[in-house]
């Protein structure tokens, strides 16, 4: 099976680092998914959902806004800010997605419908 590799990284410090089959990336100009073997680019990212699909699972994380850079093999990730919405305990992810509610709400872009990002967000409460 054809995987690459995925670095999601913020101020703080890495978010996530693995090997991935695939990604969509909420994108400057509207989502774009990423499989292995993709040209290469560079993007500007806006406030969404990255879903993350993982051999045997799915992530998602939250952002604000951030850049990407793609190449055949893998995808960097650099966000201003960013949270977890599927990894952690119940209580944990409960909390992400309140935190990832007020990481979005803060972000005062017009050209972003926070309405469509928050009902992302939701889809991923348990």
């Amino acid at each position: 099976m054809d995987t690459m590799k995925l670095s999601i990284v913020t101020p703080s410090g890495s978010l996530f680092s693995g090997e991935i089959k695939s990604v969509t990336l909420p994108g400057k100009e509207g989502e774009f998914g990423v499989l292995p073997g993709h040209s290469s680019l560079v993007s500007t990212l806006s406030v969404g959902v990255i879903i993350i699909e993982k051999v045997d699972s799915t992530e998602a994380v939250a952002i604000n806004w951030g850049h990407v850079k793609v190449d055949e093999n893998s995808v960097d990730v650099l966000v201003d800010g960013a949270i977890a919405l599927t990894s952690g305990k119940d209580s944990e992810i409960a909390k992400n997605i309140e935190a990832a509610k007020e990481l979005v709400n803060s972000v005062k872009d017009t050209t972003i419908s926070i309405a469509s990002v928050e009902a992302r967000i939701n889809s991923f409460a348990l």
